[in-house]
């Protein structure tokens, strides 16, 4: 099988292609990106990019038709990917997230491509305090991260068909040690406090409800996705992605880092303005679909995990919410430095 990796140069996409690999040894696995983040290293031991067989530096808003030619399963794991970097490039998420998964999808199916895998996110719930949200339950993105996601389940399902099927896994909030770690994720960020400041500092008052995948755990429910049967869902199916026991508080996340990594103070803004990002997931269906590719990881193995990797690699970086692991900060210094446009494109390339 030939397998597209597009997006594939961010968090997730290396432990993806890692995963991928050792799976499925006899695949053709390849990678498009736009490469914004290919230099946001942390303790890698190969560039992440030695596991695929190609590498493709292109933009997925303008497709070429020969990056689609003998493939028969795409990953899309492009987008502008948090609340704060939509707020500041809403054009460049709309136009990424949504439009350009769109038509890539369009153009896979008339491609001949077999499997179209797309990467959604539980934010889409937004605010759900009366119980835990089901892929029917009524939907109320806040951000214009979580209404692109909305956008493009809307359009991409009806694309399916009996010799294409179409795949949106709506995946739990990530966190989880990665050769591109962000450290702008709920989890990462406390773990790197602890280690590295000795301190966690909620900015909410603690009480809203996330619901936590770790990254291996995401790249198992690909591996699914990408060969999964039309009577696993039918052929067009929206999926929530995560496991029922992963749904915390944010104040108990905190606490469950400071009870691994010692001495540590956690501060917790009790006058905070209420988050009305606050949500639990309801994950029976897809326990159901993919009994043999269920999350296998936990919060405490996670954070583990987290701790060792940031140890070995040296991390020790005060500063590291203004690092290059914090993404919006990352596309606000190439802004400054001329290399990118206010659309997110190159502006070295014509």
């Amino acid at each position: 099988m030939n397998i597209l990796i597009v997006g594939n140069m961010g968090y997730v996409g290396p432990v993806v292609a890692q995963h991928l690999r050792r799976v499925r040894p006899h695949d053709t696995l390849s990678g498009l990106d736009m490469g914004y983040f290919a230099h946001c290293l942390l303790g890698a031991s190969v560039w992440p990019e030695c596991y695929l067989d190609q590498q493709i530096m292109g933009d997925i808003r303008h497709i070429r038709p020969e990056w689609l030619e003998g493939v028969d399963a795409i990953v899309n794991l492009a987008a502008i990917s948090n609340d704060p970097m939509g707020d500041r490039f809403e054009e460049a998420t709309i136009g990424t997230n949504h439009k350009a998964a769109v038509d890539l999808a369009k153009k896979a199916k008339q491609a001949g491509v077999r499997s179209y895998v797309y990467a959604s996110s539980c934010s889409v719930y937004g605010s759900a305090e009366e119980g835990a949200k089901r892929e029917g339950s009524q939907l109320d993105p806040l951000t214009a991260y979580a209404r692109s996601k909305v956008d493009a389940e809307k359009d991409l399902p009806p694309l399916a068909a009996p010799d294409y099927q179409v795949t949106c896994l709506r995946f739990a909030t990530a966190c989880g040690m990665s050769d591109r770690l962000r450290l702008d994720l709920v989890v990462n960020d406390f773990v790197a406090g602890a280690l590295i400041q000795k301190k966690i500092v909620v900015l909410s008052d603690g009480t809203p409800w996330r619901p936590l995948i770790n990254v291996k755990d995401m790249a198992r429910a690909i591996e699914w996705a990408i060969e999964r049967k039309a009577d696993a869902g039918g052929n067009g199916l929206i999926v929530n992605v995560g496991s029922n026991e992963w749904n915390c508080q944010v104040r108990d996340l905190a606490s469950a880092v400071a009870d691994i990594i010692p001495g540590v103070n956690v501060s917790i803004n009790t006058n905070a303005q209420p988050d009305k990002r606050s949500y639990r997931v309801n994950y029976d269906l897809f326990q159901q679909l993919a009994p043999k590719h269920q999350p296998q990881s936990d919060l405490k193995s996670t954070i583990w995990e987290l701790k060792e990797g940031l140890e070995r690699a040296g991390f020790r970086d005060p500063n590291y919410r203004q690092s290059q692991y914090m993404r919006l900060g990352v596309l606000n210094n190439l802004r400054e430095r001329g290399l990118l446009t206010e659309k997110l494109d190159w502006s070295f390339r014509k």
